[in-house]
């Protein structure tokens, strides 16, 4: 029969305990307490850490401080309590042990009791016990026991050491989104050479979309000479994105007039040329994005957040082809690894041209990275713009498997899956998924129904959509945006509704679109209304942008429909004398992996003659049969 020590939580076999003594104690020279405190560094399987602490327990060296405070350190919280509550004479560093272990399990309650029993055995904390403590106040809500802890740390003489500021500031900044004590703190800073302070700083502004506040501060870090980290441009970015045009104008002059001044081997030149490329983006000037770009040092271009930047602004600004080959250039020739960003960014490009082999090779690139770094969940982030691109590229069942894949749907999972099915004519499922989602106790929101009221159109699914349209504001407390009603417009038409279809222009709060001329129009059109078409060409004509040829464009087939040749040939020559040129068509096909563009009137493809040649013989053939 084995015999078992017993110790609160577990029953070890002797024999094992002896086993394992044995087989690394046999030198009787080696100090028995050192060469067990020497076992507990690392990592140790659960049962091998069973057996040491038994070990310790017979030897009767469960007092040694270092013992204990690398025990404490290898335990969950529970046990790691029971470790330090026998032990009779603490020093500090097993303090700081179970500080540190029911900080990062979130029991601040807890890790500040322990903090206040130091006093009763004479102890002094130290840096690292405020930079525990903090981490456990980064949960807290309540503004006490902050300010309580940034007294005593102030009292004892650490209100000027860095890490411990840099916390202090996180807590500020992060946890509490008291931005005016963060920046308190940070202005009292003796040092700020820590480029993590900056950080928290600009991270706190980003979460409170303060972003003008954050590229302030961001442009004076890179003044200052210091280099921004990843973590700090991914919240400068992020907060680039919430900024107005008039806003985007004015950073884009500050932060050029600051490039230009400086010297090009500065620390952070390259940073700022980062956010210049997407802010150039953002406006739409993609040649000085560009040129902001190819301007970053190839030491920066290590990172994958100016190639995520550049390819960002290729698509924002339609210019999806361009992105794919940056891509390219990126893993192929600087062999910058992408991240999900980058994934989520070619996905979307593939989607905009149907690049159908595109999206499967960056879906296999990104289970690739997740493979390496052992993850098997789908980023929510990336299973959305999969959904999205299989969906466009007409591949709804691989749409459904990514979304039966991923393990949590939040509503924009949900909204692109709809959207998927209801772009596919896939409308009564599309409102089954609808309802299901109301079920598990997802809110729609106003992209859910726009979602659900597409597929209504797109399957003519007229009370259904109705009733959606008209319980928005009652059932989800949604009032219709303009895209809701153009949306509802559309489907009224498609149905042959037209006259409805225009008392609901008329009762809107909005005043008309080209997108709602344009639903009404194509009603006329579809159902034989040649008159009335002619009156909403008109009204789509003068709705959209000068430069936009759609409206002219459906009023000369209205013309056309009605065999009216002269005011078709009149149209043509009021386009000609404002300028409007008819925008060209444009087709893309992927062929072993390269996209091939094509447009009216182009001539610059590398086989274009062969191209030609065989488009004649083709034509040939067709005028023989």
């Amino acid at each position: 029969m084995l015999r078992f020590y017993r110790n609160h939580h577990s029953s070890i076999p002797i024999h094992l305990i002896c086993t394992h003594f044995h087989s690394h104690y046999s030198n009787s020279n080696i100090n028995l307490s050192n060469s067990l405190s020497d076992l507990l560094q690392g990592r140790i399987s659960h049962s091998h850490l069973l057996q040491i602490h038994a070990r310790v327990l017979l030897a009767g060296a469960h007092q040694d401080n270092l013992i204990a405070t690398r025990l404490i350190g290898q335990y969950t919280s529970l046990q790691a309590l029971r470790v330090f509550n026998q032990l009779e004479a603490p020093n500090i560093y097993p303090f700081n042990a179970i500080i540190r272990v029911l900080s990062e399990e979130g029991l601040w309650f807890d890790a500040f009791s322990i903090f206040n029993r130091l006093r009763f055995h004479s102890l002094s904390p130290n840096d690292f016990t405020f930079s525990f403590l903090l981490k456990a106040c980064l949960r807290l809500t309540d503004a006490i026991y902050v300010k309580q802890l940034h007294t005593h740390l102030v009292k004892v003489g650490f209100s000027n050491d860095p890490f411990i500021c840099s916390g202090l500031l996180a807590v500020y900044a992060k946890g509490l989104k008291d931005l005016v004590s963060a920046h308190k703190v940070f202005d009292e800073m003796l040092h700020k050479s820590l480029v993590s302070c900056w950080t928290c700083l600009i991270s706190g502004y980003a979460q409170v979309r303060q972003s003008e506040d954050v590229l302030s501060i961001f442009l004076s870090m890179v003044d200052n000479n210091l280099k921004p980290e990843d973590s700090t441009m991914v919240s400068v970015l992020s907060a680039c994105s919430n900024l107005r045009i008039a806003e985007i104008e004015k950073w884009v002059g500050e932060l050029s007039r600051f490039v230009n001044t400086i010297d090009s081997n500065h620390q952070g030149v390259d940073s700022v040329r980062t956010v210049l490329v997407y802010l150039f983006g953002k406006s739409g000037k993609i040649d000085r994005s560009r040129e902001s770009f190819d301007e970053i040092s190839k030491s920066w271009k290590r990172s994958v957040l100016p190639w995520n930047a550049m390819i960002s602004a290729y698509i924002q600004n339609g210019s999806a082809l361009e992105a794919l080959t940056l891509f390219r250039q990126m893993v192929e020739i600087h062999k910058c690894e992408p991240n999900h960003v980058t994934i989520v960014s070619m996905l979307s490009a593939c989607a905009q041209i149907g690049d159908l082999d595109g999206g499967i090779w960056a879906h296999k690139k990104y289970i690739n990275l997740q493979t390496r770094k052992g993850i098997s969940a789908l980023n929510r982030n990336v299973a959305t713009a999969l959904i999205d691109m299989y969906s466009k590229c007409g591949c709804l069942r691989d749409a459904q498997e990514v979304f039966d894949k991923t393990t949590t749907k939040d509503i924009v999972t949900i909204n692109a899956m709809i959207m998927g099915l209801a772009t596919n004519g896939e409308g009564e499922s599309a409102l089954s998924l609808f309802s299901k989602s109301k079920d598990i106790g997802l809110k729609p929101n106003g992209g859910t129904l726009l979602a659900v009221l597409c597929a209504c159109s797109h399957s003519g699914l007229l009370n259904e959509g109705r009733e959606i349209f008209l319980d928005m504001s009652k059932l989800y407390s949604l009032e219709p945006k303009l895209e809701h009603y153009s949306s509802y417009i559309d489907l009224l038409a498609r149905v042959g509704r037209i006259e409805e279809a225009i008392e609901v222009v008329n009762s809107m709060p909005f005043a008309p679109n080209e997108f709602v001329w344009g639903a009404l129009l194509g009603g006329c059109l579809l159902h034989n209304r040649p008159q009335l078409a002619q009156v909403i060409s008109r009204r789509l004509a003068k709705t959209e942008e000068v430069e936009n040829s759609g409206g002219y464009v459906m009023l000369s087939n209205a013309f056309a429909v009605d065999s009216r040749w002269g005011d078709v040939s009149n149209l043509r020559a009021l386009m000609r004398e404002r300028g409007i040129k008819k925008l060209k068509g444009q087709s893309w096909i992927s062929i072993n992996g390269v996209v091939h563009e094509f447009a009216v009137g182009f001539t610059s493809h590398p086989q274009i003659e062969s191209l030609y040649y065989v488009l004649n013989i083709l034509a040939k053939q067709m005028s023989y049969s």
